[in-house]
């Protein structure tokens, strides 16, 4: 493995049957880096963390994960390594403490260190007030607490987690990134698939999934940067009208609205900004909106997302 990665893959792909899940896919995450994982629902974010874990066998390809041969020598990674899956996967017929413990004894804490580490992630994650609550009577924010806490109880050099925010609330969600950026502080090196934009733009790089292929890698400002001027803010009323109506225009990739703005991404093949934003001034009014604004727009991780999802192509590895 090359000097500072912890997660190298080359041609990593995965079949079920006749369906590729993940196609031939490369990839390099760096020693303590939040590295995020984002594409659209069977677009491979999960057999691919799989395979990397070791929980699955590659049809292709090989990966090296802590400087271990994967799928071979996995068991090497329990001690090393902490999954959070997408689903609450604890006992919720034990207490917190239980799970805690339990933990500490699958990833080979040692009997005489659990005590002390079951009794700092208690103390890490605010658990103190349900150490002998069951885990199925906790609340969706508290689960993902206690989730988080079992995978990080070992101290891992790893800590991977998938769409672990899926169903909590904005301040569990704030709560737990500050976790996050405050285990890669300390050294722990994060790989993490969301959803949720405003969580993929945190991340330090990502790469983005398109029917298990890598589409894109890089830090989310370089994944924005080529779509800068592809973006249009329109400002006329009422918004569902505007948006009917440019539909029927061919330089406009999709729309959007955003309260009384309609964010649009213009087509790869649009005009300059400029001319393109006249254009669209000009049909609208021709539409019967009177005086439309139309001024240039802040492209956004989500437009990018849009653009791979409509089969645009982005280069799949990082900007020169």
């Amino acid at each position: 493995m090359t000097g500072g990665l912890v997660i190298e893959t080359h041609g990593l792909t995965r079949r079920f049957g006749d369906v590729v899940a993940v196609n031939a896919v490369d990839l390099a995450v760096e020693r303590g880096e939040v590295f995020g994982c984002l594409g659209p629902n069977g677009s491979g974010k999960s057999t691919l963390m799989r395979m990397i874990l070791g929980l699955l066998e590659p049809s292709e390809g090989e990966a090296r994960v802590l400087d271990h041969e994967i799928p071979r020598e996995a068991e090497r990674l329990r001690g090393a390594v902490g999954y959070m899956t997408q689903r609450f996967s604890l006992y919720e017929d034990l207490s917190v403490r239980e799970n805690l413990d339990f933990a500490a004894h699958v990833f080979g804490v040692p009997r005489r260190e659990r005590g002390r580490r079951v009794a700092g992630a208690i103390e890490e994650y605010e658990l103190g007030a349900y150490t002998d609550t069951r885990a199925g009577a906790l609340s969706g924010g508290w689960k993902q607490r206690l989730a988080i806490a079992a995978a990080t109880v070992h101290d891992p050099e790893l800590l991977v987690l998938d769409e672990p925010t899926a169903g909590v609330d904005p301040q569990s969600r704030r709560t737990f990134w500050e976790k996050i950026f405050a285990l890669a502080g300390a050294g722990t090196s994060i790989l993490v698939s969301t959803h949720y934009m405003d969580e993929a733009v945190r991340c330090h790089r990502l790469c983005m999934l398109r029917d298990g292929r890598l589409a894109a890698v890089g830090a989310p400002s370089d994944l924005v940067r080529p779509l800068a001027r592809r973006v249009l803010d329109v400002h006329a009323e009422p918004a569902d009208r505007v948006i009917a109506a440019l539909a029927e225009l061919p330089i406009v990739a999709s729309t959007t609205q955003l309260g009384d703005t309609v964010h649009l991404l213009l087509a790869p093949d649009a005009p300059e900004p400029v001319r393109a934003a006249e254009e669209v001034r000009s049909f609208l009014a021709d539409a019967g909106f009177p005086e439309p604004g139309v001024e240039p727009g802040t492209a956004t991780l989500e437009d990018t997302f849009v653009a791979l999802l409509r089969g645009e192509r982005f280069d799949a590895g990082e900007p020169s």
